[in-house]
């Protein structure tokens, strides 16, 4: 076995032939205990780079063979071993290249921020002696390369070298939990026994991946606060059921920028880039279950996942007791609250409720359209014509505070669920099947022909977003999606001055176009000077990060024009920004932007929706005319 490729190795391993060397264990590390010895103000760690089996599912599940840091003496790790010091402290440590062959190009071990960090490299069998002072508080990481790559092109064995590297300023709270993502793929000419032809896919956080994740339990009102590191290749929109969380920090892993206290925006969904840090505060004020989870489709779905084997690996039933969550899988973590000392007592007094009957149809094929799954709305007794299906479906106004029952009628052949993304609401009525709830009251999947009403009343204005929350990719790329829009008792929607631009797909082919409101060759859209717009921006692609909105000026050239900031995911924005700024944004998947614009002469403008992974651009032209 010594002189066999580790792809070689690893193709035995899934084949259940036994190495004439064992590999160790690999474990999940979930960065509760630091690693090394501190003492008088001196870290002091002793890290390996050694090759191990990693169980990111069942710990008797599959597995396969990568690279892992490890302190000596001691098993390998995913993530490393954390590096958790007061600021200030010298960090002294050595790292050891245990690999038979190859040498480990070692990064992040160095002060912050450094301009040109420069890596060690440590070729295999020989030991690195680095030190530096921790002078910077923040969310760092350190990580290492055996195949030359980037920390953005990692792909091979190499890809959970990776661990945290945490500096706390003093006074700083100290019940902080960290999160390192991870992502494994495998070589897709490796032609590997239970692995689809597409290659391999495994997301994880803190070396496991849903629906074996850590479970978490926090209580109502307490202040939650979470490190993210994201050490994967892509960027993961992260999503948080059923209420916001505040975003304190973010970083790149050199420089991690620690926002003003009136400078910290509450989002529903934030993006991380690879390489990416950010440090959050959540206060959960409602008991139940919620998820926090990458709103890609591919991260958190088996149908997309490419991780795939037997049923022997595979068990629905054992993934039920887990809180499978409609068959969601990768990278999803689940958080259990329940109430706390200062828990409000339910309100049990009756309540007149505004009464909304949504349909889940399907739409099919004709000269003009493909095959679509469609929402619709019925007023009255009978169902509306199918034809007059919309993609996306039909804009949902509610009103701040009014209580209001949305019956969900499925006509499908199968189950399906719908998500109020970005609504404050009871767990039970969030849409995750198999999760959402409290005790014994779990979410049911909505069964075909069945129904599903579910209870709200939003207390805040707002641009938010409905959607399937069933994990079949043709029921959320053919239209199960919509704009949700709340807005004031006292200021009503209106729809010359508050224009609504829903971004998606149009079908579950990687080439399928991008569309704008459904369209992939809009229209042109009339509108008026002197008019203060709202710009109403909603991503729902399902497997893509992030779009790019901008609006160009015709007059000058395709210059970009300049709007206001207002809100992000429904909530208003800190003043700091809240600024007239050039009209350019990301908006990743899951993300909603409201942005304020007015121009005072006639002509044209251009709203252009570009899609990096792709190098595509969609364009809605805007004719600005005089008022009447």
């Amino acid at each position: 076995m010594l002189g066999l490729s580790q792809a070689i190795l690893s193709l035995l391993l899934f084949c259940g032939i036994a190495a004439a060397e064992e590999l160790p264990r690999i474990v999940a590390n979930d960065n509760q205990v630091a690693g090394g010895m501190l003492a008088e103000g001196v870290l002091r760690i002793r890290l390996e780079v050694r090759e191990g089996l990693w169980y990111p599912e069942a710990e008797n599940g599959r597995s396969v063979a990568v690279q892992a840091f490890a302190e000596e003496r001691r098993g390998p790790q995913i993530p490393g071993p954390m590096l958790r010091v007061p600021q200030g402290t010298r960090i002294m440590a050595s790292v050891r290249n245990r690999l038979r062959e190859g040498t480990a190009t070692l990064h992040g071990l160095h002060s912050r921020p450094t301009e040109k960090p420069e890596p060690v490299e440590i070729p295999a069998g020989e030991l690195r002696e680095v030190s530096f002072r921790a002078d910077v508080p923040g969310t760092y990481y350190y990580w290492a390369s055996t195949s030359g790559a980037a920390l953005d092109k990692r792909a091979g064995a190499d890809v959970h070298l990776s661990g945290a590297l945490i500096v706390v300023a003093p006074g700083a709270p100290k019940d902080d939990r960290v999160f390192v993502i991870g992502e494994w793929r495998r070589d897709t000419n490796a032609n590997e026994p239970g692995v689809g032809a597409e290659g391999g896919l495994m997301l994880s956080v803190n070396g496991k991946s849903w629906p074996y994740t850590e479970r978490l339990t926090h209580k109502t009102g307490e202040s939650v606060r979470w490190r993210w590191i994201n050490t994967t290749i892509g960027p993961h929109p992260m999503h948080l059921h059923g209420s916001y969380y505040r975003v304190d920090s973010v970083g790149d892993g050199n420089i991690d920028t620690i926002y003003a206290a009136d400078d910290r925006r509450q989002v529903v969904t934030e993006v991380m880039d690879s390489g990416g840090t950010m440090a959050t505060t959540w206060v959960p004020e409602r008991p139940g279950r919620w998820l926090f989870h990458c709103h890609i489709l591919a991260h958190m779905s088996p149908d997309q996942s490419i991780w795939r084997f037997g049923s022997e690996n595979h068990s629905h039933d054992a993934d039920s007791e887990l809180g499978h969550a409609s068959g969601m899988k990768g990278l999803v973590i689940g958080i259990t609250v329940i109430p706390g000392a200062e828990a409000i007592a339910e309100d049990v007094k009756p309540r007149a409720a505004r009464q909304i009957r949504l349909l889940v149809r399907e739409r099919p094929a004709n000269w003009t359209a493909p095959r679509a799954h469609v929402f619709q709305l019925q007023e009255g007794e009978s169902e509306p014509p199918l034809e007059r299906a919309t993609v996306p479906g039909p804009v949902l106004f509610l009103n701040r505070g009014e209580p209001t029952d949305i019956t969900v009628v499925n006509t499908l052949d199968g189950d399906t669920a719908v998500h109020w993304h970005g609504i404050e609401i009871e767990s039970y009525y969030d849409g995750v099947p198999g999760w959402s709830g409290q005790s014994a009251q779990i979410t049911p999947p909505i069964t075909p022909g069945g129904s599903f009403v579910a209870k709200m009343t939003p207390p805040r204005a707002g641009t938010f977003i409905y959607h399937t929350h069933w994990h079949d990719e043709l029921q959320l790329s053919t239209g199960l999606y919509g704009a949700l829009i709340v807005t004031d008792p006292s200021k009503p929607f209106d729809p010359e001055r508050e224009r609504i631009f829903v971004i998606s797909r149009g079908g579950p082919d990687p080439v399928s176009p991008v569309l704008l409101n459904g369209a992939a060759q809009p229209l042109p859209i009339t509108m008026r000077t002197g008019i203060n717009y709202r710009f109403r921006l909603i991503n729902i692609t399902p497997n893509n990060a992030s779009v790019w909105v901008s609006l160009r000026d015709g007059r000058t050239g395709g210059a970009l024009a300049n709007w206001r900031a207002i809100a992000k995911d429904g909530a208003d924005l800190p003043a700091a920004q809240a600024v007239v700024k050039p009209a350019d944004q990301r908006v990743a998947v899951g993300e909603t932007f409201d942005f304020e614009y007015q121009r005072h002469e006639a002509g044209e403008a251009t709203l252009e929706v570009y899609l990096p992974v792709r190098h595509v651009a969609l364009t809605q032209t805007l004719l600005f005319e005089g008022q009447r």
